[in-house]
């Protein structure tokens, strides 16, 4: 089986046994799967009051006890203290870890992700060897310093400089970073600045335990934040800090792609860190509505409720699907790379890189998902929803965070779909010939037979394919009406990223409806359900899109074209389906 390029998902028709989803975990993810969550709720849930209440101390012997577990070195290779394990088995470990507080689920994924990626990845083999065994253990934590107060998403705007010592051995850094994760209890950091008056940030590896003047690193207070409290999240202050000429991490002037990759991993994480907060915020929810009597009926019986009940279990059913399909994909890459010669630590570079369309489209569709789950979760609690006593006040907060980030969403919208135009740009995937076909398929007279839709999810396929069109569409005529100056139409790429995601949302969630289940499931209705949804969000998008940027003829032909890609043979009874999820789930009393 051919292995599908990253943003090909866009031209080509997959098919169901091409998509990798959660029911097909092996039995040794099945028990890391199991592990993790057993300690999440044996050490986490009964203390979810002390991390609400800034213990930075739980967060770190928690952190440490996962280390004792494992669960620090799962991506981490074998022969420098990890587990070796694939990268789907890292989302897994990611997802099942990160449910119960946003707290935890911040200190492990920067000290898994970002902390320590950077190394694995770009790192000598003499740092490899010299970090790595203390990270995958625990013995030491990560943090991955490069957002200033003037760098944001601008990251190679960094002031943070870094000087060649006269002798030729150490670098001199000073300088600042701000929101950095871990910082109050972390030993070894990723640090980002540029060297004298370089153009591009450069990468380095500072041991706290190590500097020659202990002073040189200080620390501002711990944040005040939103959410994520018993996360420890400072400012970083440089001054003079000597390190070794060794400690450069990649190739000078190379750090802004390093940060960019090290990012593109921790977008696709996030998504999994997104998974289990929906569906422990939907099994919440389902078990107040079945207490909580009103009018003399549990509150689960009105269908106001229902649909939202639905609602919150479809989004986790979608969310699971992309963020597992995704991974696969990356880790299909990676071994087909390895398998050609590569070594591991460029494959994984490539596989992510490959792949960081979709790890885009999973940051913002979950992370969106996941705030929206919680904030219905408030909801179904109705004024209790409100109180620090129950489970939902902190889940919303925590929520708060995900869609900023690893990139805001909004950063996260224009980079998928620039990437992809990037990428049709250099030849690497042929967006232009579908996009020209469409262009005559509108002009052509449009085919009133009815078709055979009798096979199980042919429909909503057939369906996900002409949403695909739209995209091409849109965005073939937008770039041809702007081209290069088309990164400038944000308002246009925003709505062209809605479709996008959509697309590979609905696509995963059919896909693994039909592969794993029956026509008359609930996981069948919760495709379809998200399907009717998807089409009227992309139906929404698109015509904002056309209207902005096409005029006369183009226009009506284009509105026209939106009409017949976006139009069901059979339309779905909404009701009917929301009702078939709610009363599975409210029955079964979970998700």
């Amino acid at each position: 089986m051919a292995i599908i390029k990253g943003g090909e998902f866009l031209i080509k028709e997959v098919q169901a046994n091409e998509i990798f989803s959660i029911e097909e975990l092996n039995d040794e993810q099945k028990m890391l799967r199991d592990s993790a969550k057993e300690f999440i709720d044996r050490e986490v849930v009964p203390n979810k009051d002390r991390f609400e209440n800034k213990d930075f101390a739980l967060t770190e012997e928690t952190m440490r006890k996962l280390g004792d577990m494992g669960m620090l070195g799962i991506s981490v290779p074998e022969e420098y203290g990890g587990l070796g394990m694939g990268f789907v088995s890292t989302m897994l470990a990611c997802d099942y870890i990160s449910g119960a507080t946003g707290s935890l689920a911040t200190a492990y994924g920067a000290h898994t992700g970002i902390g320590t990626l950077p190394i694995v990845l770009y790192g000598t083999e003499e740092q490899k060897k010299k970090y790595l065994p203390d990270l995958a253990a625990g013995i030491k934590f990560g943090a991955y310093c490069l957002t200033e107060p003037d760098a944001g998403s601008d990251a190679n705007s960094g002031k943070t400089k870094a000087k060649l010592s006269e002798d030729g051995k150490h670098y001199i850094i000073n300088g600042q970073k701000m929101w950095i994760s871990n910082a109050g209890f972390a030993d070894t950091f990723t640090l980002f600045a540029k060297i004298e008056d370089d153009k591009n940030i450069t990468g380095f590896i500072i041991n706290r335990s190590e500097l020659e003047n202990p002073d040189s690193l200080t620390f501002g207070e711990e944040e005040h934040k939103l959410g994520i409290r018993a996360s420890s999240t400072r400012q970083v202050f440089f001054n003079d800090m000597k390190i070794p000429v060794e400690n450069l991490l990649g190739e000078r002037n190379n750090g802004f792609k390093i940060a960019l990759n090290a990012l593109n991993v921790g977008r696709i994480k996030l998504a999994a860190a997104c998974l289990d907060a929906q569906r422990r915020i939907t099994n919440h929810s389902i078990q107040y509505a079945n207490e909580r009597k009103q009018f003399g009926v549990s509150i689960s019986t009105f269908g106001a409720i229902r649909k939202k009940i639905a609602e919150m279990a479809t989004g986790t059913f979608v969310s699971e699907a992309g963020s597992y399909r995704g991974a696969k994909n990356v880790q299909d890459k990676i071994d087909e790379l390895v398998a050609g010669g590569m070594s591991h630590q460029e494959a994984e570079l490539k596989g992510v890189e490959e792949f960081a369309v979709e790890c885009s489209i999973l940051k913002v569709f979950v992370s969106d998902l996941a705030q929206n789950t919680a904030d219905e979760g408030i909801q179904v609690y109705g004024g209790m929803g409100f109180s620090e006593d129950t489970p939902m006040e902190s889940a919303w907060r925590d929520a708060r965070i995900s869609r900023i980030y690893e990139g805001t969403n909004e950063i996260n919208r224009l980079l998928a779909v620039g990437m992809l135009i990037k990428r049709a740009m250099k030849g690497e995937i042929d967006l232009l010939s579908p996009a020209m076909a469409i262009s005559k398929e509108l002009m052509g007279i449009p085919s009133f037979e009815v078709p055979d839709y009798s096979e199980f999810m042919s429909e909503e396929k057939a369906i996900i394919a002409n949403l695909k069109k739209v995209f091409l569409m849109v965005s073939g005529a937008a770039l041809q009406k702007f081209m290069m100056d088309i990164e400038k139409q944000q308002h246009l790429l925003i709505n062209a990223s809605e479709i996008l995601n959509q697309v590979y949302m609905a696509e995963s969630a059919v896909l693994r409806a039909e592969k794993h289940f029956t026509p008359d499931s609930v996981e069948a209705a919760m495709a379809q359900l998200n399907l009717y949804k998807a089409t009227e969000k992309i139906i929404a998008a698109a015509k904002e899109g056309i209207i902005s940027f096409a005029e006369g003829d183009e226009q009506r032909m284009m509105l026209s074209g939106l009409r017949r890609f976006t139009k069901y043979t059979n339309y779905p009874n909404v009701v009917a389906l929301t009702e078939k999820i709610a009363a599975h789930y409210v029955e079964k009393g979970h998700y």
